[in-house]
């Protein structure tokens, strides 16, 4: 639940501005390149093509309706004081973490136990003190731990960058640890307990079904030349799999160095990442200023949280509380002129379905006409650039939420 009055309260950072205007969304692909029925003119950001069986401008033309079952009521956009609490605390710690230099010190790890990049090494070490910033393995063991306990740090890369330590701020928030940020011992004694016996990393074999793709040779920038392809696909098996293991693809290559990833049979080190979310998701709240997207649950608990980009200065996310519509797996993309240039393309233009497509592989669509939570192609810049309106996550964090998030979930933008 939302509470209006929310702005008028001090969330020290918190958010409550900002949907993406979409040039996204809709139709689920078929695997053709077989272009969409055109659509009314947009006047929102972004306008969708169509999804599965039902025309995304039919679904959003009856959001632009405003049916009673999608206008937020006042009783729903309240927001409880257990929610407010939770918000505040760890806004105030992103706050304090935006603004700290992102400086490394990787001059504090030398051992080898700090440094090794070797399968046994990363599962196996352990927590000490003055880690300092930087990529050591603990926070490559650690990101693995967030992310399975449902604070995810985005892409894996084994540093402390802030989507990392924004992550340990939310998990600290969600096991009753003081929010900091900081990869205390308190909290990496609750990440092994919520972690179980699971390694972190495992050995992986590389399988005909990672290799037949299919793969693009290019993707190339140009949305004319976009549309002419069958589909966005990966361009790369270690593209691929970064994705399926959540990880940065410069990581993965940094720790399967001698790797050949067109190999059938080649083994490599992969983390062991989970894909769901908790049940019962009841709250979703974009964090503008805190570059998070963060989940409630019927019990006002914070149970969840990712690293997301919020709209931008020149299209800035809507206001207000909005309700899950719909969720719509590959999606096609509808480029309008009318809306923003790319390039010197003047014309409308439907892109086809893929990971590499301008929304990713998931559109969840929102009551605001136009308006979504989707993927997108360069999962290592979540939260570090802006969108076009729209909600931007990790294709992987898009579709864990899509998922498990149902039609009528309330969405409440923060500033």
């Amino acid at each position: 639940m939302f509470v209006r009055s929310l702005l008028a309260v001090s969330l020290s950072y918190l958010m409550i501005n900002t949907a993406f205007a979409a040039s996204d969304v809709a139709q689920s692909a078929t695997g053709t390149s077989e272009q969409v029925a055109s659509t009314p003119a947009a006047t929102d950001p972004i306008d969708p093509l169509s999804l599965d069986n039902k025309s995304a401008s039919e679904i959003m033309a009856g959001a632009a309706d405003t049916s009673a079952s999608d206008v937020v009521s006042a009783s729903e956009a309240q927001i409880t004081t257990q929610e407010q609490n939770n918000l505040n605390d760890v806004a105030k710690t992103v706050k304090n973490i935006d603004n700290t230099p992102d400086k490394s010190t990787t001059k504090s790890a030398t051992k080898f136990s700090k440094t090794a990049w070797t399968l046994e090494n990363l599962n196996n070490v352990e927590w000490y003190s003055h880690i300092g910033k930087g990529q050591f393995p603990i926070y490559a063991r650690a990101q693995v731990m967030l992310n399975n306990a449902h604070a995810s740090p985005g892409a894996i890369d084994g540093s402390s960058g802030k989507n990392t330590l924004k992550a340990i701020a939310s998990f600290q928030q969600m096991h009753g640890i003081q929010p900091t940020g900081v990869l205390d011992e308190d909290t990496w004694n609750a990440l092994l307990s919520s972690q179980g016996d699971k390694p972190a990393y495992i050995e992986y074999t590389i399988s005909e079904d990672d290799l037949k793709g299919p793969y693009a040779k290019e993707i190339p920038h140009d949305y004319a030349l976009q549309a002419k392809m069958k589909g966005l696909y990966y361009t790369s098996v270690p593209e691929m799999l970064g994705e399926k293991f959540h990880m940065d693809e410069g990581f993965l290559k940094q720790l399967n160095p001698k790797a050949n990833f067109n190999q059938l049979g080649q083994k490599i080190i992969v983390t062991s990442v989970r894909n769901n979310l908790p049940e019962n998701i009841h709250l979703i709240v974009a964090h503008k200023g805190a570059k998070q997207l963060y989940l409630f649950n019927a019990q006002n608990q914070m149970v969840g949280s990712f690293p997301a980009t919020i709209g931008s200065s020149d299209t800035p996310s809507p206001t207000g509380s909005y309700k899950v519509v719909g969720v719509t797996p590959n999606p096609w993309y509808s480029y309008s002129p009318s809306n923003f240039v790319q390039g010197n393309n003047l014309k409308p233009l439907s892109l086809p379905p893929g990971p590499n497509a301008p929304v990713g592989n998931i559109w969840i669509g929102l009551s605001k006409k136009s308006f979504g939570i989707h993927g997108t192609p360069y999962p290592s810049l979540v939260s570090k650039t802006a969108s076009h309106g729209c909600i931007r996550l990790t294709n992987w964090d898009a579709n864990d939420l899509g998922r498990k998030v149902k039609s009528g979930t309330i969405v409440k933008f923060l500033e």
